[in-house]
């Protein structure tokens, strides 16, 4: 951003084929004239990236001592399987795979389904297996449909991740790790919240993509855990995974039902839809409250309104960038740094805090491409 005094660095695309090693070796005997060696350095890996297996690749970021933080390994390629591929909320999960691939020498496919469609994520999760990827990561957002396609790729040596949504309670998909929020606890820290704002009486409407799914139904039973014993009254207002539809269908569903109390949306697109239909109504002048769920641009901006109670960051870009890099350590160590559980956070953006959340245009949180590094406070509340 303009005045900021941010440093920022580009990859060159038309860099990507070049070894690092060798571009160090011949930046070396062009003696010291290069400013900016970082902008050349290889970068491995997208969306539509199709190499995998079989060829030897110089991995990595150069250290201090000028050299690769690892030795030569194969091209491992992975593939991220994902329920809503074209959803505004895993921009920055694509980032962050792809950021974790030009640090670590490897590539990634994105794929799966664009409306949640349960047979597309496991279809697209055994064409990875009979590609013979070297790793995935999946959200099961399904009890019982993952099982099969996991055990089949563990079998063969597949190494399988869930990301943004574990294997719900009761599922025997046995993935080795899961990487996100803890969505259950996730929605009961929503309702503490909501609880602060409704009375008994009330009515508060859980706005979801896709009720049942097991990425975002345990928000709305978390939440409902704390608001139903409470006395308030609550109704559950499914809009469908496609982006677009979700505001009109938020809209309208106000129209309907002008005596809610709080709109309490569960997912990316449903809380832009709340955002937008919160400041389309001026609802906040008639006393009906809403939140938001991720960091949406026009859920931030309400938020910095006052208009939205708050949102809540999941740091959507770690959930891109810590799967490629546990199951890339888990290649390179033979198996023996298996993944762990990481869970990537709950964090309430409210009006007091949402500054630089609007002020910075970043990678992390989706709302830009460049690469760049961003100041970090001065201080940390913890």
């Amino acid at each position: 951003m303009a005045g900021s005094g941010r440093e920022q660095r580009e990859i060159d695309p038309r860099q990507r084929e070049v070894s690092r090693r060798r571009f160090l070796r011949n930046a070396g005997a062009l003696a010291v004239g290069v400013p900016v060696l970082g902008a050349v350095l290889e970068a491995c890996g997208g969306g539509t990236s199709s190499g995998q297996g079989g060829s030897t690749v110089a991995s990595g970021s150069f250290g201090a001592n000028g050299k690769d933080p690892y030795p030569s390994h194969p091209n491992y390629h992975f593939a991220l399987v994902n329920h809503v591929t074209t959803n505004s909320f895993f921009t920055p999960t694509r980032y962050g795979a792809q950021d974790a691939c030009n640090l670590l020498g490897c590539s990634y496919s994105w794929t799966g389904s664009q409306n949640s469609i349960v047979s597309e994520m496991v279809n697209a999760m055994n064409s990875a297996i009979a590609s013979k990827v070297d790793g995935i990561g999946v959200p099961v957002i399904d009890p019982k449909a993952f099982t099969a396609p996991t055990e089949k790729a563990l079998s063969q040596g597949i190494p399988v991740v869930a990301y943004n949504a574990p294997p719900p309670t009761g599922s025997d998909t046995p993935t080795m790790a899961y990487i996100g929020q803890e969505i259950f606890q996730a929605g009961v820290e929503a309702g503490k919240r909501i609880l602060q704002v409704v009375k008994p009486g009330d009515l508060v409407a859980g706005i979801i993509a896709t009720p049942g799914t097991g990425n975002i139904q345990p928000r709305i039973d978390g939440a409902w855990s704390v608001l139903k014993p409470a006395g308030v009254h609550v109704v559950e207002v499914g809009t469908g995974a496609t982006q677009g539809p979700e505001i009109p269908h938020v809209e309208a569903w106000y129209q309907g039902h002008q005596d809610v109390k709080f709109l309490y949306a569960v997912d990316s697109g449903d809380g832009i839809a709340v955002a937008t239909t919160i400041a389309k109504y001026n609802l906040a002048a008639k006393g009906i409250k809403g939140s938001g769920w991720d960091v949406g641009t026009p859920t931030l901006q309400q938020v910095a309104k006052g208009t939205l109670d708050f949102t809540i960051d999941q740091q959507a870009y770690l959930q891109g960038f810590l799967p490629i890099l546990y199951l890339f350590l888990y290649q390179i160590s033979g198996g023996l740094l298996r993944p762990s559980d990481t869970d990537t956070g709950l964090l309430f953006v409210t009006k007091d805090n949402v500054g630089p959340y609007v002020s910075k245009q970043d990678r992390y949180e989706g709302s830009s491409s460049t690469e760049k590094i961003l100041t970090a406070p001065s201080s940390i509340k913890v």
